[in-house]
């Protein structure tokens, strides 16, 4: 079974090589691909000079552009897992197997990593814990799934949905968008308790 850990980066200088490397030491099974989103810092630097297979981006096209761009190398590389994973280290290479687990087993299209199940590990701030339940509940209201923690960028889908995404994802609010998405198309959508660090470096993808 192929897996790849897609992970995006805009101006990740601070952080993307211990992303990489922490990833590659726990799960060196894995293959990753770094989407490079037209950093203005030294990322692309940090990647070429560490031989880390990274895309590179012209523009700068955002979370949801970037993440399309990794979907994309996922489908036509022949993956059958794909991973998305930030860039800042906020994501724990630790937690991935509970991540994967359910789709491995064939109990879904795509699990989420969530922080709200067993509220363990960095839980964001207040005012943005009440905007991601704000979300929740139209998401609730619009596909009837309930979902805690619909902005998580900790996600796994199978290789139905890498092709879905690849072709079709959401530019403005990609996560709890491509949720919708995938609710209407009937995917199966399971959450799953991740513990997670608060970012490290300046990122600027939220």
């Amino acid at each position: 079974m192929k897996i790849l850990v897609i992970i995006p980066a805009y101006n990740e200088e601070e952080s993307i090589l211990t992303t990489v490397q922490t990833l590659k030491n726990v799960h060196p099974e894995v293959d990753a691909i770094v989407v490079n989103d037209a950093s203005k810092d030294n990322t692309k630097k940090i990647l070429s000079e560490n031989h880390i297979h990274y895309l590179d981006l012209p523009v700068n096209l955002g979370i949801g552009g970037g993440v399309q761009a990794g979907y994309m190398y996922a489908y036509r590389n022949g993956y059958d897992i794909a991973i998305q994973m930030d860039g800042d280290g906020q994501h724990p290479a630790s937690e991935l197997d509970k991540v994967i687990a359910p789709i491995k087993g064939e109990k879904a299209d795509i699990v989420v990593g969530s922080r709200f199940v067993d509220k363990e590990g960095f839980q964001s701030s207040i005012i943005r814990r009440f905007g991601i339940k704000f979300l929740s509940f139209l998401i609730y209201l619009c596909t009837r799934k309930h979902i805690l923690d619909v902005t998580s960028g900790y996600r796994a889908v199978n290789r139905k949905y890498i092709k879905i995404f690849s072709e079709e994802y959401a530019q403005d609010y990609p996560e709890p968008e491509a949720l919708v998405t995938a609710a209407k198309k009937g995917a199966e959508i399971i959450e799953v308790p991740v513990m997670m660090k608060e970012r490290q470096g300046a990122s600027c993808i939220l």
